[in-house]
Parts: C-alpha cells; sequence; structure tokens
C-alpha cells in the first residue's frame, strides 16, 4: 500500500511540475508581424514563426491558429510556444489576431469573417511567405477552434469584398476542445441564435471536409465528451478523417498548461501523418 501512495504522490507530482513548467515557460517573441486584414479602421495583424534559414519562395506547410476566449477575447500569444515548435521541425507558423467583443464590440460572426479572411490571405501570399497554399492548416483552442473548424464548414460569413474565389478552406485541422456545436444544446447558442444553423461547425460537415485531430478532456465544462464523439462520427460519416484523444479527467482549456506536452506531441504524430513535418519529433518534456 505505502508503495502505492508513493506512486501515486510522484505521478501527481510530476503533473504539477509539467503543469507549472509550461505556464511559466516565458512566450517566444514572432519572427514577424504582418497585416492581414484592415476594417474599420483598424489593422488585424499574423505573428509570424519561421523555421530557421526560411525564406520567400520556400514551399514549406503552414499552419494558423485562433486562441480562445469565448469570442469575447482573443491574445496571440496562447499558441506561441506551439507555432515555436512547429516552426523548429519546419513548419511556417503563425498566430492571428481576430474581431472580439472586448476590442472590436463584435459578434461571433465578425470572429468566423477573420478567420476565414486569415486564411485566404496566407494562401493568396503563399509564394512571398514561402509557404505550399496546398498543406495550409488551421488550428484553434476553444472559440478559437469554433473559428479554425467554421472556415472548413460553412458557407457564408465571408467579408464582403474580399476574393472568395481563393479557398477558405484548410486542407487540415487541428482542434483543441472547440466549442464547434452552436446548438441550443451546444455553446453560445444565445449569442448566435438567429444563424446557429449556419454557423455552427458541426451542422455543416459535408464531404471533402479536411482531416482533423481533436483533443478535448472528459470533465470539460462547456462541451461533453458526447459531441466531440458525434463530430468525429459526422465526420467519419463523409468519408473525413477525425482522429480523437480524450484526457480523463481534465476540463476545458487544459491543453494551455497541464496536458501540454501530450496534446503538442499528438499534434506533432498527426502533421507528420499527413507529411507535414519529417522524421521522429522533437519535443522535450520541461
Amino acid at each position: 500500500m505505502q508503495r502505492v501512495l508513493l506512486s501515486l504522490i510522484l505521478i501527481t507530482g510530476i503533473g504539477a511540475l509539467n503543469c507549472r513548467a509550461a505556464e511559466k515557460k516565458p512566450k517566444p517573441s514572432p519572427h514577424e508581424i504582418v497585416v492581414y486584414k484592415e476594417v474599420g479602421g483598424r489593422q488585424l495583424t499574423l505573428h509570424i514563426f519561421k523555421p530557421k534559414g526560411h525564406k520567400s519562395g520556400d514551399n514549406r506547410p503552414a499552419i494558423v491558429f485562433f486562441s480562445g476566449g469565448g469570442w469575447k477575447r482573443s491574445t496571440q500569444s496562447q499558441f506561441a510556444l506551439h507555432s515555436e515548435y512547429l516552426a523548429s521541425r519546419g513548419m511556417f507558423a503563425a498566430c492571428a489576431d481576430y474581431r472580439t467583443t472586448k476590442n472590436y464590440k463584435t459578434t461571433p460572426a465578425e470572429c468566423v469573417k477573420d478567420g476565414k479572411s486569415a486564411v485566404r490571405w496566407m494562401r493568396k501570399h503563399a509564394d512571398e511567405l514561402g509557404i505550399n497554399p496546398d498543406m495550409l492548416a488551421a488550428g484553434g483552442g476553444s472559440a478559437g477552434g469554433h473559428v479554425a473548424a467554421a472556415t472548413a464548414t460553412v458557407e457564408g460569413f465571408n467579408e464582403e469584398g474580399e476574393d472568395t474565389s481563393i479557398s477558405c478552406v484548410p486542407n487540415a485541422l487541428v482542434l483543441f476542445n472547440p466549442v464547434y456545436d452552436n446548438s441550443e444544446s451546444g455553446y453560445g447558442h444565445s449569442r448566435v441564435k438567429e444563424y446557429w444553423r449556419e454557423i455552427s461547425p458541426m451542422h455543416n460537415i459535408k464531404a471533402g471536409m479536411p482531416p482533423a485531430v481533436v483533443f478535448f478532456g472528459t470533465n470539460d465544462n462547456l462541451v461533453p465528451v458526447s459531441t466531440a464523439q458525434e463530430f468525429k462520427r459526422l465526420m467519419e460519416a463523409v468519408g473525413s478523417r477525425s482522429d480523437l484523444h480524450l484526457y480523463e479527467g481534465q476540463k476545458h482549456s487544459f491543453f494551455n498548461s497541464i496536458k501540454y506536452f501530450e496534446t503538442l506531441l499528438e499534434t506533432d504524430k498527426f502533421l507528420t501523418s499527413l507529411g507535414y513535418l519529417k522524421g521522429e519529433p522533437t519535443l522535450q518534456r520541461e
């Protein structure tokens, strides 16, 4: 019994240390900041993380991340560590600013419009960015996961005057506890009730969906596991890949700290399976 208790204490201690290490690790600064959109007299930017030796004219796989915040706020630093790591593995990574209630007095509709604009802008400027427009992934957490998933699913919510001949559909999705069910039984329904079916990613899954990897905690207080399982079922029903990773006992936003290492490692494996990354993961547990 003493040996079992000691093991439990050690495991718990290691988990806590891992959590604290991820939370205290300084957020890296981007290599470059570029404007991808001007709207309402304001500029929306991408924080860019480049692989070593990267240059214009390269043809690297890329990913754009959208942070969480309930469509009310966002921060480009949330996925800075993820972006830095993926850049070290040879992938071009960007963290997108997008309009939210706190900063711009906007609705979830504008969040999705900006998400689509960011993907389109990166694809349009692929040559100068040095990225492969056909290997462009979108990722995000919580409401940012909704934005990423919406770029691949919903038909409307395009910025007026934008060139919609350039596809906003990413080639892969990396979703951390996304709030992708906006029905009456899902998340944020009251804020989108007039158009919830049009903006809810789970209700707009169709043939040709890009492959996705999805991470959830089993004790998520905003999105039940059953929603994640239903998304996987619907994706596979139309012939699309949907890898679901569940983490026992974890709550919403667990990926930011407690399971940062584990979820980023699975992200690496997923992207490697698609050919976006090469070789074995180089992620080191702090």
